[in-house]
């Protein structure tokens, strides 16, 4: 397979467009194949919530580059590629509304959500939340880093292929029962997780 994107976004607040923090990470099958990190100013307040949970406070952002200086950057690692994130719902906002609020264009680009994967993959977990599936699969990790997140989602998927016996992803996403989501110029398609039949079983 080729190589994806996964991504993590740490904000500064209840709003989607206060990232303070991104990870990327760049893999494929074999392993990781490059990583970046950077610390993002909002431009605005840090709620106590979620400073308590990255624990990521305004004077460690304040020489930090916004997010539209950061944004080539970020945009050629994104542009044409398929990217992934757990709960991707939240990470696909963020770079939805942070775009629009800095009135940049969107990226061409395809995505897919590990929660929504692992949902599929390993259905008897109590729950599929990061840390949860992490641990799982033995994978110790310092939860709510950006980096670090962006890399136990990469690893996630890693194994998921292995699990399902394949490397192609239109392959990996049918076996799933699942479709890639879309982002385009001002419009997204979410990811669709179709429902699964449930056999019916004959008591005699």
């Amino acid at each position: 397979m080729k190589n994806f994107v996964s991504i993590d976004f740490e904000t500064a607040n209840e709003k989607r467009n206060s990232p303070c923090a991104i990870g990327v990470v760049i893999a494929n099958k074999n392993g990781i194949v490059d990583e970046f990190y950077s610390l993002i100013n909002p431009m605005m307040y840090f709620s106590g919530f979620n400073t308590s949970i990255h624990n990521i406070r305004e004077h460690d952002v304040k020489d930090a580059p916004t997010f539209a200086e950061l944004w080539p950057t970020l945009n050629n690692y994104l542009s044409k590629n398929l990217v992934i994130a757990h709960n991707a719902s939240f990470d696909m906002s963020v770079i939805r509304h942070t775009l629009d609020y800095f009135d940049l264009p969107y990226p061409e680009m395809e995505y897919l959500c590990t929660a929504n994967i692992s949902k599929r993959v390993w259905p008897d977990l109590m729950n599929h939340k990061l840390n949860t599936v992490a641990a799982f699969q033995g994978i110790t990790f310092e939860h709510h880093h950006a980096l670090e997140d962006a890399r136990v989602a990469a690893q996630i998927l890693q194994r998921a292929f292995v699990e399902y016996g394949t490397d192609e992803v239109d392959a990996f996403i049918q076996k799933c029962n699942i479709s890639k989501g879309k982002i385009y110029e001002r419009g997204y398609v979410p990811p669709k997780v179709k429902r699964v039949k449930q056999s019916k079983k004959l008591y005699l």
